[in-house]
Parts: structure tokens; sequence; C-alpha cells
């Protein structure tokens, strides 16, 4: 198994205003690291050299910081300064960076977790999964239903609006909330239509029934996301 990894760091980082006024989400610092750098770090640790970031709010800053470090040297850049492309459409955007991979690992710039990356590549690899996506028991307003008999994905759910969405219906799906971290066969990227504006849960939702997409289930490790300023401020406190 051949994998490249490409980490979301491309957002507006809107929801940790005013830390992101004038710098990008990925430099924002925790513990005097970037959440970049928290990033990179974890996925080359897990052995995987070929890695792609994307970039749009301050580009050049992230740039700049990747030119910066010699241990980032090899890392590349998905620059999507001219359109902000979401997960799938980045994704299929940044396709072409992703080197010879079989595999790509998905990892949002804004988790901080103890996750075993190794690990749940094996997984994949072993379960013979087209995705596998890194879930939990938390509180959130929406959530990822799965067929408790087989953890595949099944469904979706809007606990604040009551919306829901299930295109295999299941007797008692069991709700978990997704960790921003998923891992998908290269061949999964040709799927998505298009690099135009778009995310991967509602792709893989259209896909339920023609693509097996799988719960890794990692309740045990530590994770955190810190995408919105509360939360930010409340780990550092």
């Amino acid at each position: 198994m051949s994998v490249s990894a490409l980490i979301f760091a491309a957002g507006l980082g809107t929801r940790l205003r005013p830390l992101t006024d004038n710098r990008p989400k990925a430099l924002v610092k925790y513990q005097g690291k970037t959440l970049l750098s928290h990033a990179l770090d974890k996925v080359m640790g897990a052995g995987i050299s070929q890695v792609v970031v994307n970039v749009h709010h301050f580009p050049d800053q992230i740039i700049d910081f990747l030119k910066s470090d010699p241990k980032y040297a090899g890392v590349r850049v998905s620059d999507e300064r001219a359109y902000l492309r979401d997960t799938a459409g980045g994704l299929r955007f940044a396709e072409p960076l992703l080197g010879d991979s079989d595999t790509v690992l998905l990892y949002n710039v804004d988790i901080l977790s103890s996750i075993d990356l190794r690990k749940m590549l094996e997984c994949h690899k072993n379960s013979g999964a087209d995705v596998t996506l890194a879930v939990r028991d938390r509180e959130t307003s929406r959530y990822l239903l799965f067929d408790p008999s087989d953890l595949s994905l099944c469904g979706w759910k809007n606990v604040r609006t009551g919306e829901m969405i299930l295109p295999s219906p299941v007797e008692n799906p069991q709700p978990l909330a997704f960790s921003g971290i998923h891992v998908l066969d290269r061949r999964v990227i040709n799927k998505i239509p298009s690099v135009e504006k778009q995310s991967l849960v509602p792709f893989y939702l259209k896909k339920i029934g023609s693509m097996r997409i799988s719960a890794y289930y990692h309740q045990t490790d530590e994770w955190c996301d810190v995408g919105k300023y509360e939360q930010f401020y409340n780990i550092l406190t």
C-alpha cells in the first residue's frame, strides 16, 4: 500500500476569528507550534512522505512557512487562492499532486488527536473498504449514521433540525461523530464529478450502495477540534 496525504488547510478560519484576522487558521499556534506543524508531524510520523497542503486564506504565509523549515521541503501545495473548493472539490483539484499512491489520507488542519494513523491505515487496507472514516461517540449537531451490524455508512442526521438522509434504511442506525480524518482508495477521487466547490460528506452519502464506506472507531484516543475560537481558548486554559 502506497500512501499519500492531503491536509485541508485552505479554510477561511472564520470560526477562529480574531485569531485568523491576519493569518491563516493553519498558522495559529497551540503550545508554541502551528496547527499545520501539528498536522504535518502527525501525518509524516505515520510514515507518509508524499504530503500535499491546500491553501486559500493568506496562502503566501503558508507557502513561506513550508519553505522556512527543511523538514517540510518535500511538501507540495495545492493552490486554491483563486477559488475555495471545499473538501471534495479540493481533493479532486489536488489529485495530480498526490504522486503514485494508491491510498490517500485526508486530515483537517484544525484537528488535534492521539489517533494512531498507522493502525487506521492498516484497518482500511484489511477491511476492503473504499473509504474509512474516523468516528467516535461525542456530542455534535450532525451525526453520521452507521449500520450497527458492520459499521458501514447508511445515512446522516441533523439533530437540531431533525433533517435525516437515509439512502440505505437500517433499523436503529448507530449515530457517530466524524473526526475529520479519512482514508480512501485513490480511485475514489475519480468519482468526484468536478473540481467545483463541494463537500465530501454529501458525496459519500450519494455513494452509499455503490461504495463501501466504513467507520474506524477510535473512542479511546484523545481528540479535539480547535476550529472554533471557544474550543481553542478552552484547551489553552
